[in-house]
């Protein structure tokens, strides 16, 4: 079973900028894609962005987009989500999952990781 620990949440002001941390110590990291969702207070959990298992196909939601930066390292068995420009409507906690593919709704993912709270200030 894939066990993932995600960290880097905090508290930032708008305009400002965060590093998520996805790992896990899964002897078969490079069999799994890694996604990163997140779930906002009263809202379903939603994707946001997605990297393939050699990281040569990226995903993102349009919400997202040249804002946020998925990046892997199969040797250290991490995913980071860069995330620039944050606005208030980025809060949420945010999730990294594991699959055989990748997905930008959460349901298909079978592995997930504890959740990261992120709160942006406007």
């Amino acid at each position: 079973e894939v066990q993932l620990q995600a960290s880097g949440g905090g508290l930032v002001q708008a305009g400002g900028s965060l590093r998520l941390s996805c790992t896990t110590s899964a002897f078969t990291f490079n069999d799994y894609v890694v996604g990163w969702f997140r779930q906002a207070p009263g809202k379903e959990r939603e994707g946001v962005s997605c990297t393939s298992k050699s990281d040569g196909s990226k995903y993102y939601e349009d919400f997202v987009k040249g804002r946020f930066t998925i990046v892997r390292d199969n040797a250290n068995k991490a995913v980071y989500l860069q995330m620039t420009s944050l606005n208030p409507e980025d809060t949420a906690v945010y999730y990294c999952a594991a699959d055989e593919w990748c997905s930008m709704i959460p349901e298909p993912m079978d592995y997930w990781g504890q959740g990261t709270l992120v709160t942006v200030s406007s």
